[in-house]
């Protein structure tokens, strides 16, 4: 097993910048596939960004690609979420989830695929 905890929400202005960091517990991070998902009122999951066990592959929702980059650093046993050129509809609860699979197809963007769940961290973009 593996527990999540997230850290860097907040509020900002469009246009801005924020970094989401997941600090992971136990020895087998490296083992997991990570996903940012983001979950906005009244509106359906959504996995923004995702990242291979190694880092190698990533994987971006078109609604952020070019804004958003997702890395990880096995060492430190977190995974990051570069978020830039807010928009006030990247308003949402941030998850960061986990995944023990294989980085095959494309079951790391559905939100639906992932066993491990931090509490979320909150972040608002005003316009």
């Amino acid at each position: 097993q593996v527990q999540l905890v997230e850290s860097g929400g907040g509020l900002v202005q469009a246009g801005g910048s924020l970094r989401l960091s997941c600090a992971a517990s136990g020895r087998t991070f490296s083992s997991y596939a990570m996903g940012w998902i983001r979950q906005a009122p009244g509106k359906e999951r959504e996995c923004v960004a995702a990242i291979s066990y190694t880092g190698a592959s990533t994987y971006y929702a078109d609604s952020v690609k070019g804004r958003f980059t997702i890395s990880r650093d096995n060492a430190k046993n977190t995974v990051y979420l570069q978020m830039n050129s807010l928009k006030p509809e990247d308003t949402a609860v941030y998850y960061c989830a986990a995944e023990r699979s294989q980085w095959v197809g494309s079951w790391y963007s559905n939100p639906n695929e992932y066993d491990y769940w931090g509490q979320g961290t909150q972040v608002t973009v005003s316009s």
